[in-house]
């Protein structure tokens, strides 16, 4: 649980208790949606009837208009129950908070999706493919956008396209031939020639359904390009700190886990519980204390991003706050098992899953080369 230091506002408080209404049903159903690599359809339905879906969409569009560290709040929170519903439901309300604090397309388009947002539309971008990598590096798509007769046709295959079997739309990159740049197209799920091909088989962050988008001769209407490369620039955007943010979750999960077995596990060698051992606690105590640090770094990072007059002076620290993060949650669950031993890695025992879903937060942007190499450049130019 987050603790109430982080906690500001009356709002945060009345969404953390909407959602710890949800603990129990999405913990008991943890270890099925990993074991079967099952979509959490249940869950993200009873997020969308609680209201968590439209948190990020201003009030101007009839949503919640909250900002970047409440989201990091209830993602933290969301996903100590179970992370892949918080990383699935996490891509979208990012998504949308991004969409709407950038306002690139028109007002109509707004408008419209916003009504479609609030009853109950999911959506989230689908970049990546298999011959370019991570977007974040900068491949141009092999998916294509060709115009004709005032329509848009579409071709081309997309993977980890996360919450594919819940998602509304696709908000999916394409090379435009003709505009020689890269648009971002937002497609309906029924369009004919949409599919999902079944392909997300990992070890990690099982019940994402992050499949492959197949997009075969999709026609669209030319309205729905709405956002190209060069609208977007590189300007910043904090409502990444989703992905942190959900592997913080993790690492807290695997935290209280730790704590409670040492309480309770008593071998007949000792006298008392586990927990009164010096190397016990040794691990405890390292394990809060990466949590503390992480913590503190990610909440004040997303308390500087929602601060307009603040925010210009981030240069590295958003990707530094997914990297820290994310490293931090590793350990803190290496330290956790360390903690129970061997049962940590029997098959119904959560910590074994902990450790899984970390490791997904490795592969997520920004990569931590790219992180680095940032750092190094900019501490570089400071002296040149």
């Amino acid at each position: 649980m987050v603790s109430q230091l982080f906690v500001k506002t009356e709002e945060q408080r009345k969404w953390l208790h909407a959602l710890q209404t949800k603990k129990a049903t999405f913990l008991s159903r943890s270890q099925e949606i990993d074991e079967e690599a099952k979509f959490p359809h249940e869950n993200i339905r009873e997020l969308v009837e609680l209201g968590y879906t439209k948190v990020t969409l201003p009030k101007k569009y009839g949503g919640e208009g909250l900002g970047v560290y409440d989201m990091v709040l209830f993602q933290e929170t969301l996903a100590s129950y179970d992370s892949a519903t918080a990383l699935s439901i996490g891509w979208h309300v990012g998504g949308l908070g991004e969409i709407y604090e950038k306002q690139l397309w028109t007002e109509k388009q707004l408008a419209s999706f916003a009504n479609d947002v609030q009853k109950g539309a999911l959506v989230n971008r689908s970049v990546s493919e298999a011959q370019t990598g991570s977007p974040t590096r900068g491949g141009r798509p092999g998916t294509t956008a060709v115009r004709q007769k005032g329509s848009w046709v579409m071709n081309g295959r997309k993977n980890f396209t996360t919450m594919s079997p819940a998602l509304t739309y696709f908000l999916t990159s394409a090379w435009i031939e003709e505009k020689q740049t890269i648009g971002f197209f937002l497609i309906h799920k029924d369009m004919p020639g949409l599919s999902i091909d079944e392909t997300w088989d990992v070890v990690a962050m099982r019940g994402t359904g992050s499949h492959d988008l197949v997009l075969d001769q999709v026609v669209i209407p030319e309205e729905a390009l709405v956002e190209t490369i060069a609208d977007r620039g590189k300007s910043l955007n904090g409502w990444v700190l989703h992905i942190p943010a959900c592997y913080l979750g993790i690492a807290q999960a695997a935290r209280d886990y730790a704590v409670q077995f040492a309480l309770e596990h008593k071998p007949n060698s000792i006298k008392g519980s586990i927990s009164e051992l010096p190397n016990v606690q040794t691990l405890l105590g390292e394990i809060d204390a990466a949590l503390l640090a992480a913590r503190h770094l990610l909440y004040h990072v997303a308390e500087v991003y929602d601060d307009i007059d603040r925010r210009k002076y981030i240069e590295n620290e958003l990707s530094v706050a997914k990297y820290q993060v994310t490293h931090a949650a590793l350990t803190v669950v290496d330290k956790a098992m360390r903690v129970a031993g061997a049962k940590s890695l029997q098959r119904n025992n959560p910590l074994q899953r902990y450790y899984r879903d970390v490791r997904a937060g490795l592969h997520n942007p920004p990569m931590d080369n790219i992180t680095i190499q940032k750092l190094a450049e900019s501490a570089i130019a400071v002296y040149k």
